[in-house]
């Protein structure tokens, strides 16, 4: 079991805004700060720190520009303490709000003592859920704040609670404490992540899932590496103690498509080891994360490919777009040009009988609820499950470091702007999903997609150097060759046949010119270039939400006859996640 000995919070100028000491005499915030800033950035998670006494592992993260710092001068589980500092800014973000500033811990530093006193209990990590946590410490608001000022008591838990001592009369006629067992009910939820008495007028149940797209292509657009890094989001407003049962397919199999699987602890791990797909739980209230995982889209053809000597075909990445950059063109090898390939499968053209962005799963949900649907789907006929969309699409060229400027740089077609600044380190091109849209409307059905370019030139400082030497004209000695008239002797000895001994070493002076131009203009090409988007209604690993149902007979608090509307989401991000190579 992991000590945590002390907290320590800083702001963006590194001024502690919180000092929490659990447990021992840890090192103070003025002697730990200078020893974690004088490691060069970026800075690791785990510090060891040798000078002081006794020796102390600094654990840190940063979240919002707030650091957060944990020592540690006994052996611990690392992961549980990086977790627990994860947590600690997690439930801030819940209670104080998001982004996470400094003057909203400064302002509500009553609030904050309370959670970091729950939260630990004599340096033992003990409830990290804010659900669980909402029931003990109450969360700021503009009413207890205007309470505080005027001296009345504020709204906490403890004051709108029933009193657990029961009272009797006493000599005066005015109530006495009596000892006794309390009869009333308890406040505290039975389960650990949920709160208490949970009551919502509008019964939802929502669940999100986001991909994010990691893909390593080759010079020859060969795929090296493609990873999606999957995030299962749950949205529950369910009134009482829900029971659910959430069921994952995926083609090929779930168990052979995920890897590396993390759950709440929510989850019931003995459903997912015995039927893999099916989720089981008792969510907690609001949004929370359900489930995280990894899908390696190559398989294992990638490794069979490298390890063995038969060439084993890869499959085909079906992504919404590619990038290619071909360097060193033109007859001195300063131009390149980067080619974007979009996939006619995201082009988002859906018939007026699709469903919206959010496809509903309940068949049996209100009428209300339907023709809400409805008029989502009508407001927006893109981003569905059966016709994915494009969103903004950015291409990030890095540059060598010494471009000095990029000349001619121009986009086929018109499609998107390119921006660079004289001495930037990379151009970025954006393309918005109107043009996208557009590019994809000049394609007439051919379905091998739409291609888009762009074209420039590189500037560096060798190169302007180069050219303002051969500006002026070289110097020649006119004594350096005798020119004479006789018709006695040989043609080549005549003054026409001077001027020839000079021709070919001038040619090959120019050629020697030329390639080391070329040689230079290549040290200045852009190597790579990484694509960005977003994709509405579409996983790179193809799973899929089957069903998501309402245990009745588990389920305690919800009422007869009333059926949660549920909705499901696919979205697939990267940034910078598709990285092409020259």
């Amino acid at each position: 079991m992991s000590t945590i000995e002390a907290l320590f919070i800083f702001d963006e100028h590194n001024t502690p805004l919180l000092e929490h000491i659990y447990n021992g005499r840890p090192a103070s915030s003025s002697t730990l700060l200078p020893l974690y800033l004088a490691h060069p950035s970026p800075r690791p998670s785990l510090i060891y720190l040798p000078s002081t006494n006794p020796a102390t592992l600094l654990y840190s993260i940063v979240q919002d520009q707030l650091l957060f710092l944990a020592p540690c001068s006994s052996d611990n589980e690392p992961l549980q303490v990086l977790e627990f500092l994860h947590r600690v800014a997690d439930v801030l973000e819940d209670f104080l709000g998001a982004p996470l500033l400094a003057s909203k811990i400064e302002s509500n530093y009553d609030v904050v003592a309370q959670l970091l006193n729950e939260m630990v209990d004599g340096g033992i990590i003990s409830c990290t859920e804010p659900n669980a946590l909402r029931d003990l410490v109450d969360a700021p608001s503009l009413m207890k704040s205007l309470l505080g000022n005027v001296g009345l008591p504020s709204t906490t838990p403890s004051s709108l609670a029933p009193s657990s001592t029961p009272f009797s009369l006493g000599r005066g006629g005015g109530p006495s404490p009596r000892l006794g067992p309390s009869t009333t009910s308890q406040s505290t939820s039975p389960v650990p992540w949920r709160r208490a008495n949970v009551r919502h007028t509008s019964n939802e149940m929502y669940v999100d899932i986001v991909e994010t797209l990691s893909v390593t292509l080759s010079p020859s657009g060969r795929p090296l590496a493609a990873i999606a890094n999957g995030t299962i989001a749950f949205t529950a407003k369910v009134s009482g103690i829900p029971d659910l049962n959430l069921h994952l397919s995926c083609p090929g199999g779930i168990s052979n498509a995920i890897s590396l699987p993390v759950f709440h602890p929510c989850v019931r791990l003995n459903r997912w080891n015995i039927r893999p797909g099916e989720l089981s739980f008792v969510p907690p209230d609001g949004r929370f994360v359900l489930a995280g995982y990894e899908v390696d889209l190559l398989g294992t053809a990638a490794l069979d490919t490298f390890t063995t000597s038969t060439k084993t075909p890869l499959p085909t990445l079906n992504i919404p777009a590619t990038v290619s950059v071909r360097p060193s063109l033109g007859p001195q090898g300063s131009d390149f040009e980067v080619r974007l390939q979009l996939n006619p499968r995201f082009a988002g053209k859906s018939s007026s009988s699709s469903s919206g962005p959010q496809s509903s799963l309940s068949s049996t949900s209100s009428r209300a609820g339907a023709s809400l649907a409805s008029r989502m789907a009508a407001a927006s006929s893109a981003g569905t499950s059966a016709a994915p969309a494009i969103e903004e699409m950015v291409v990030h060229i890095p540059l060598p470091p010494g471009v000095t400027n990029i000349l001619d740089l121009r986009v086929a077609r018109g499609t998107g702007d390119a921006a660079y600044a004289p001495g930037a380190g990379a151009i970025e091109w954006r393309i918005s999903a109107r043009e996208i849209a557009a590019l994809f409307a000049q394609d007439r059905g051919g379905g091998v997609g739409c291609t888009a370019s762009l074209t420039g030139t590189v500037v560096g400082a060798s190169t302007a150097d180069e050219d303002e030497e051969t500006d002026g004209f070289e110097p020649t000695s006119l004594a350096s060759a005798t020119y004479a008239y006789d018709d006695d002797n040989d043609a080549h000895d005549s003054y026409q046949s001077a001027p020839s001994k000079h021709e070919p070493k001038h040619i090959e002076n120019s050629e020697k010119t030329d390639a080391k131009k070329k040689q230079a203009n290549r040290m200045l090409m852009p190597s790579s270039a990484t694509l960005s988007f977003s994709v509405k209604g579409w996983l790179p690993s193809g799973i899929r939400v089957e069903s998501l149902n309402l245990d009745a007979k588990k389920s305690k608090g919800l009422g007869g006859g009333v059926t949660p509307y549920k909705g499901v989401k696919y979205l697939c991000v990267s940034r910078k996640g598709v990285e092409a190579r020259a």
